[in-house]
């Protein structure tokens, strides 16, 4: 579990930085580039479907961790939005609730 929380903290690190950097050059224009990449039928649009799909997954899977409730759905849109710099976080924290039980953290509903 360790090694685990160790990727997930460089996740967290990596893209935090990296956003600082896009946002502090691009400013928060994400949403046109993002879906415009789409319009366009290109390669880059299928990149952003396909990672758009794993983001409702994301966000799914954590709602459904929360069995629905308001607060699940909640972060369950805070992980479509935030992504892997959510995800990152919430699952090292998670990791520290069940004890470093994998299954627990990965198959679990948290009651």
């Amino acid at each position: 579990m360790i090694v685990f929380r160790i990727f997930l903290i460089a996740v967290f690190l990596a893209i935090a930085g990296y956003t600082f950097v896009v946002i502090g050059n691009h400013g928060w224009n994400l949403l046109p580039v993002f879906f415009g990449g789409m319009v366009k039928m290109q390669w880059q649009g299928q990149f952003n479907l396909d990672f758009l799909c794993m983001l409702l997954l994301s966000g799914l899977w954590v709602s459904w961790r929360h069995q629905f409730s308001v607060a699940g759905v909640v972060l369950g849109l805070v992980a479509v939005f935030g992504g892997a710099l959510f995800l990152s976080a919430y699952l090292l924290v998670e990791s520290f609730r069940v004890k470093g039980d994998v299954r627990a953290l990965l198959c679990s509903s948290r009651a």
